[in-house]
């Protein structure tokens, strides 16, 4: 157990974290234990009281039910995994959770106006398999049997979805992930490379300031301060892992 826990723990943290909450979530709902009601997202559930702003968050946690527990929960880990550790777009954490963010607030909003899909996992797998294979262009990419090339395979994984039920609906969803992950990498890639403007979405500097702000832990005689350790390397709110270093410097 205790090497089965360092391995969990050695893997990229944003990655384990939402793939965790992926798969305890639907196991959750599709054995009975936990209501399915949550993780429904309407527009029209954030003006009652209380306002129900965590389904914001929980409607990008549920899976498809059988074998799609498992696939669906494989596919978070990997994309995320491949985005927080070998992207160039997501030096640091807190650009990564940006990114989740930003694409889940356009798929969000693209469903309600045009599909009304209530939960919407699907359309960010579509969004991450998108970002990741525009830094593969030029590589191969195997889609079960196939070799394609690797930017083709968002659109592979669109095509699938015809294969079960709701396809037409699955495919109307899987393509609002890929215009938030479009537009996500015009904003920040396509228009400041090529259109000589700047980042019009720049990680916000709360985000930066939550990553970097001095941790303050609990403990059964009250609260204690932990300051920066020996080194330079920051503390804050979130686990070590979570926390980035800027780039480093060599001196002379």
């Amino acid at each position: 157990m205790a090497d089965m826990a360092t391995v969990y723990m050695s893997t990229p943290p944003i990655a384990r974290t939402v793939a965790t909450a992926v798969f305890l979530c639907s196991v959750g709902v599709f054995t009975g234990m936990l209501s399915s009601y949550p993780f429904f997202f309407h527009y029209s559930l954030l003006f009652k009281f209380p306002p129900a702003v965590y389904r914001l968050v929980t409607s990008f946690l549920l899976t498809g039910d059988g074998l799609s527990v498992l696939f669906d929960t494989y596919f978070v880990f990997t994309y995320l995994s491949q985005l927080e550790k070998n992207s160039s777009k997501f030096p640091k954490k807190e650009d990564l959770i940006w990114y989740l963010m930003f694409t889940g607030s356009v798929i969000i909003a693209l469903n309600q106006i045009f599909t009304g899909a209530p939960t919407y996992l699907q359309a960010l797998l579509i969004a991450m398999c998108y970002t990741v294979t525009q830094d593969q262009r030029g590589m191969n990419a195997h889609f079960y049997i196939i070799t394609i090339p690797a930017q083709l395979m968002p659109y592979c994984l669109l095509v699938v979805q015809l294969l079960f039920p709701g396809g037409w609906q699955n495919i109307k969803v899987g393509l609002t992930g890929l215009v938030a992950a479009h537009l996500h990498d015009f904003l920040t890639r396509i228009y400041p490379e090529f259109g000589n403007g700047p980042n019009l979405i720049p990680t916000p500097w709360f985000l930066s300031w939550i990553m970097s702000t001095p941790r303050v832990q609990n403990t059964v005689y009250g609260q204690s301060y932990v300051p920066p350790r020996e080194g330079g390397s920051r503390s804050g709110p979130l686990p070590d892992s979570w926390r980035s270093k800027g780039p480093g410097r060599r001196l002379g």
